[in-house]
């Protein structure tokens, strides 16, 4: 105690969980977070750390005060990712305030986070996927749904595609941002923040000619409707440019789905089934884990490990031809 007074470390803060966390969000989080990462923040403060620890004063904050939120919220039906992700913001505010000097120590280093559960991933079967570009080609969504399959791009970086990231000539598409909608309604486009996501993907030629089919009528619309039609045109967008919103695709999707009788499948499992396919036909995860945009490849094998069985299987039926092979010309 004598050696915290002396390098200013033996404090006594004032004030309560809240009240300090109010302050980081202001003075911190405006400066360093993105709007759409600040807005994630703020919902986890007022919906989950605000009602359980923020009248709990700074300094009487212990290890088993946040121990019993992370079990109160796995207990109420939260799951074990969700929580681990309140756990990094809740460590990531109380580290700042023992940069500040406020606190001694960080409390949550005392405190183990939820193990995460794997979760069961549902994705599209290869019937379900020719039965989704069939019957979409009747909505006005089919180019949407069709690139999010074939390129397992996540729906944000679908939203912020622009017609000067494609390259029709080449049969390349460039992923270089992504769209968010803030809860005041206003549209966020921003870069990708890893330089693995920001990616070039190889293109089919039936993925060309899908989207050659698009600008076509994009361009017949703009021209319909009087309005210019610019480079920086999004690919997916109203008639006279605004973006989607995402929720109203996610909307579309699951309405569409629920039409051809499909259960379980979000938007977000046609990039999953996207990867799914790949690994399925023997394309090496390493070139899966470059498409995905994932920051290596360890990310990649751990989501879709329910697909190695599989795998490992044909692996073991093509060493055996290759025996054979040799065992016949001996």
């Amino acid at each position: 105690m004598v050696h915290q007074a002396n390098i200013g470390l033996l404090i006594s803060p004032k004030g309560t969980v809240g009240e300090f966390i109010e302050r980081w969000l202001n003075d911190y989080g405006k400066q360093h977070l993105s709007p759409t990462t600040l807005q994630g923040y703020q919902s986890i403060y007022r919906s989950g750390i605000a009602p359980a620890l923020g009248k709990i004063q700074l300094k009487a904050l212990r290890p088993e005060h946040i121990q019993k939120y992370y079990a109160d919220k796995l207990a109420g039906g939260i799951s074990s990712t969700t929580v681990n992700h309140h756990a990094m913001v809740l460590h990531k505010i109380l580290e700042t305030a023992v940069k500040w000097q406020i606190l001694p120590r960080n409390v949550a280093d005392s405190v183990s986070p939820p193990r995460i559960r794997q979760v069961e991933m549902h994705t599209l079967t290869e019937e379900q996927v020719e039965l989704v570009l069939a019957q979409s080609e009747r909505t006005p969504y089919f180019v949407l749904f069709s690139l999010a399959l074939l390129t397992g791009m996540r729906q944000s970086e679908l939203l912020a595609l622009r017609w000067q990231d494609i390259d029709l000539a080449e049969a390349e598409l460039s992923v270089c941002r992504a769209m968010h909608r803030m809860k005041t309604g206003e549209f966020i486009f921003r870069g990708i923040k890893t330089s693995r996501s920001n990616r070039s993907l190889a293109l089919s030629t039936g993925t060309c000619a899908i989207l050659r089919r698009h600008l076509d009528s994009e361009i017949d619309l703009c021209r319909q409707l009087s309005v210019p039609f610019p480079n920086d045109r999004l690919v997916f967008c109203q008639g006279d440019g605004t973006p989607l919103k995402p929720g109203t695709v996610r909307q579309s999707w699951k309405r569409f789905t629920r039409r051809l009788g499909i259960e379980n499948i979000n938007f977000h499992a046609l990039r999953h089934t996207h990867a799914t396919l790949l690994l399925r036909e023997g394309i090496s995860p390493k070139v899966i884990s470059e498409r995905l945009g994932h920051t290596n490849i360890t990310i990649t094998l751990n989501i879709y490990a329910h697909v190695t069985p599989g795998m490992q299987r044909q692996a073991v039926e093509a060493l055996d031809r290759i025996l054979e092979k040799r065992i016949a010309t001996e």
